[in-house]
């Protein structure tokens, strides 16, 4: 038997099949979702740019930036680049356009908001803010810029809601590296944590949801939690294994013999070894999600515990533990500020929705080239990180029209409709530009 006369091979081929009636009109549909959005730009060749770039994102071209979509499109490439790396139209009113119709399409009450670094690698030193920093894609420190980045799940799919770039201190310390960027004069330096919230205050309130995730680089700051926690925000963040916490179920030690006076304290322990110290009853088996090999189980245990922090004992919050089935488990740690009757079940899902951003970021990295841009500048790279989530979007709403099919790796399904350009712009390109500054080629 050969590899596609495999049952599994079969079945992949018969999820892969996309029929003529799937991807009829799809030129239609690109053109009704843009009208949505092309009012926000402020010319009339801003809004030809603004299209032609987001038809060239979903197109099939390997290299998704601005010179292989311009020579597409037929405009000129320094108009192109004018309004992508300088032009003179707001990418928050974009963003805000978007959550508006992600809040129409997806929302309910039990969604999560997961929260999300992704390092883009980059070669210099003179793009923003970029720096030698951990670098998840790569998996180690190398140079590189880092966005902040906010994702919404629900049980009717997923979808980017924002992003922010992180500029490292000694950027923002630099007067010269900042004009020649174009970094905003009242910016101020903002841990990542710091711009998670920050996205978060003004994204969450008009998008129902019941949960925040993220990662440890954010569950570790107890400063992000204790803010979380101010603003009744339920979440469930990563912890790192050696974070110490008092188990405040458990018994506390007996005084020693001959002593009077309080008993003693619960000692701090690590979560990895509170965890491996756990009976066997106390574990629950529960499958997250369908996998490719099967459903996804998982082991899961719940706990109340505190905190120790530098000067003080932290405030209550219930410690999540997962383990993966088999001889070498994964452990997975979590600080969760759910009530004490939230189901292990829920806190689970909603810790599990985690991979949704992942899956975000590495759809619009492969699909609408979220990180083939060459621009340095701040404005540079909202501009183009907000026109390849806008597209990446777009690809998410044709995915569910066609019943959750996979568009394929370089676009949507049958492409070839959405190779044609926008109307070409005026060859003057200097509406685009910002009064006194040149766009900034990485």
């Amino acid at each position: 038997m050969s590899l596609l006369d495999h049952p599994e091979a079969q079945a992949l081929l018969a999820d892969a099949e996309i029929f003529p009636g799937d991807v009829r009109g799809c030129r239609d549909h690109i053109t009704r979702f843009l009208k949505r959005y092309l009012p926000l730009f402020y010319r009339q060749e801003q809004r030809g740019h603004a299209a032609a770039f987001v038809r060239g994102l979903l197109s099939g071209l390997q290299r998704k930036s601005v010179e292989p979509i311009a020579a597409q499109a037929g405009i000129p490439r320094k108009n192109l680049e004018f309004f992508v790396g300088c032009g003179i139209w707001d990418d928050e009113k974009v963003m805000a356009e978007l959550r508006r119709h992600v809040c129409e399409e997806l929302a309910e009450d039990q969604g999560v908001i997961v929260i999300d670094p992704s390092g883009f690698p980059k070669k210099g030193t003179h793009s923003c803010g970029v720096a030698r920093q951990w670098c998840g894609r790569l998996g180690k420190q190398e140079n590189c810029q880092i966005g902040v980045f906010l994702a919404y799940t629900s049980s009717n799919g997923h979808a980017p809601l924002d992003r922010r770039l992180y500029l490292p201190k000694d950027w923002l310390d630099d007067p010269q590296r900042r004009q020649e960027c174009h970094v905003p004069a009242d910016l101020t330096y903002r841990k990542t944590w710091e711009i998670a919230l920050d996205l978060l205050r003004r994204s969450g309130p008009d998008l129902p949801h019941k949960w925040v995730v993220g990662d440890d680089e954010f569950g570790r700051a107890s400063e992000f939690r204790a803010a979380l926690r101010d603003d009744h925000q339920w979440y469930v963040l990563d912890v790192p294994c050696n974070t110490t916490v008092r188990d405040l179920d458990a018994r506390r030690p007996p005084r020693k013999k001959g002593r009077k006076g309080r008993k003693r304290a619960v000692p701090f322990v690590r979560v990895d070894t509170w965890a491996r110290k756990l009976p066997a009853d106390r574990w629950t088996r529960l499958t997250i999600r369908a996998g490719d090999k099967g459903p996804l189980e998982v082991e899961a245990v719940l706990g109340r515990v505190c905190t120790k922090l530098k000067r003080r004992i932290g405030p209550e919050e219930r410690l999540l533990v997962m383990r993966t089935l088999g001889p070498q488990p994964d452990w997975t740690y979590a600080m969760s500020h759910a009530s004490a009757d939230e189901p292990l079940a829920e806190v689970v899902r909603a810790r599990s929705s985690r991979h949704q951003i992942e899956e975000v970021l590495e759809e619009s990295k492969g699909e609408v080239g979220l990180a083939h841009y060459e621009v340095r500048s701040w404005v540079g790279w909202h501009h183009h990180i907000t026109l390849a989530l806008l597209a990446l979007w777009f690809l998410i709403l044709e995915r569910g029209r066609m019943g959750g099919k996979n568009p394929g790796g370089d676009g949507v399904a049958d492409a070839g409709d959405l190779h044609r350009a926008a109307p070409q712009a005026p060859p003057d390109g200097a509406g685009n530009r910002r009064r006194g500054a040149s766009c900034l080629a990485a």
